[in-house]
């Protein structure tokens, strides 16, 4: 699809650097409240990072959306982001540009037509519809304070000044797609504290030799991460095993709490029983005195090739039968499988995470407005801020709430919002 230019190049009302889910949106909610707006984007088209959301289906939200599930640094600043806008406002929000949804058994909130580009294009149409500025292709190199606002530099281009800026340019994951977080170097530059940006929502990277055996096997497990012996966090649900590590929602979950532990002493115990271990039990004890293997009772809950791993390490032969097995043989089967050990040694690099944590801290930042604390006529929002919540679509609306916000608070009070 072609995308129109502007060539406009000052403008004393609101101007946005990044044109991704916080930045189109803040824009559309400034538009229709009366203010001139204009939207500046390193890359040729909007929306690239949505392209790749959901596996290209745009995983848009999450029915489940609520300020526990987010990592942050002030909970009650969340608290106040979400009663904002929360679910129901961006599924109200959405439709108004041309986008239905619906969601699934667990709470995940996919556009009707299951295409990320559906998505991109209904933005993009309405941010032309509403009259926004775009200028594409202009990569910001620097922005200084001026006595009337903010002068932004490009790379190529001629500079723009404007008195009031929002900041949207999202974080550091998938720099391929133009993510680079180069801008927080320059927010320092302005004031504001900015955290290490490392990987998150992230395969992790594990010592697999005693699971080499189990490359591609996939299950649902309850995950628990460990530094020493304190339990940092824990997740349920569904993972990968890689010749690399573990991939998949339960350990991406958990990975910014590894990537900012670089050189800790982490370990991951899977459950893959956390569902079924009472009844594969009770199973156990029905064929205590049986000649069925052991190994046949666990593939009622487990997928085949795990037993065959699992035994040997807990000193049980892979073809043994519960008559030929002790109780505290079978007891340290199930004590194995519901906390599998794994050496963590890192996590997958930018290139490969769904978002990243780090940026500038939510004290910094007012809930109510998406001022920045620090800087005046500055605004903050989406992956700049550091906030991250885990897969299921909770980043996405977070990005989704906060440009609804900082939109809002550049309304024009003299105009009707359209």
């Amino acid at each position: 699809m072609r995308y129109r230019r502007y060539n406009i190049y000052m403008t004393n009302e609101l101007t946005i650097i990044g044109a991704g889910p916080a930045g189109m949106t803040a824009a559309l909610f400034a538009a229709r409240g009366g203010t001139r707006v204009t939207l500046i984007e390193g890359n040729a088209s909007v929306g690239r990072k949505l392209l790749v959301t959901g596996a290209g289906r745009c995983n848009l939200s999450n029915d489940h959306v609520c300020a526990e599930r987010y990592t942050c640094g002030d909970p009650q600043w969340m608290e106040e982001v979400l009663a904002q806008f929360g679910i129901a406002d961006l599924l109200a929000f959405l439709p108004t540009i041309g986008i239905f949804t619906y969601a699934t058994h667990d709470g995940w909130c996919y556009p009707l037509s299951e295409s990320a580009q559906t998505v991109v294009d209904a933005f993009y149409y309405a941010l032309v519809q509403e009259g926004v500025r775009l200028l594409l292709d202009h990569k910001v190199t620097a922005i200084r304070n001026t006595s009337g606002g903010f002068e932004i530099n490009f790379k190529t281009q001629r500079p723009v000044t404007c008195k009031h800026l929002l900041i949207a340019a999202g974080g550091a994951a998938y720099p391929t797609l133009g993510s680079r977080g180069t801008l927080f170097p320059i927010l320092k530059e302005l004031g504001h504290t900015i955290r290490p940006v490392v990987p998150a929502l992230a395969p992790v990277t594990c010592d697999m030799t005693p699971y080499q055996k189990l490359k591609g096997v996939r299950f649902d497990a309850r995950v628990r991460l460990f530094e020493g012996k304190t339990l940092l966090a824990e997740t349920t649900g569904n993972l990968i095993f890689t010749e690399w590590g573990l991939n998949g929602p339960a350990v991406m979950d958990l990975s910014h709490h590894i990537s900012t532990r670089p050189g800790g002493s982490l370990r991951l115990e899977l459950n893959p029983l956390f569902a079924s271990e009472e009844a594969l039990r009770l199973l156990a004890r029905k064929n205590r005195r049986s000649a069925t293997p052991l190994a046949v009772l666990l593939g009622a809950a487990l997928p085949p090739k795990v037993p065959s791993v699992v035994l040997p390490m807990a000193g049980v032969a892979e073809r043994a039968r519960m008559e030929q097995i002790s109780d505290i043989e079978l007891e340290k089967v199930f004590t194995l499988l519901t906390a599998l050990p794994f050496k963590v040694t890192g996590v997958r690099g930018f290139e490969y995470c769904q978002v990243s944590a780090g940026g500038v801290p939510v004290s910094e930042v007012d809930p109510l407005t998406m001022r920045s604390r620090v800087v005046p006529n500055l605004q903050l929002a989406g992956e700049t801020l550091d906030v991250v919540g885990p897969c299921g679509g909770y980043n996405l609306h977070f990005a989704f709430s906060t440009g609804a916000i900082a939109g809002m608070a550049n309304r024009d009070a003299s105009k009707p919002e359209r």
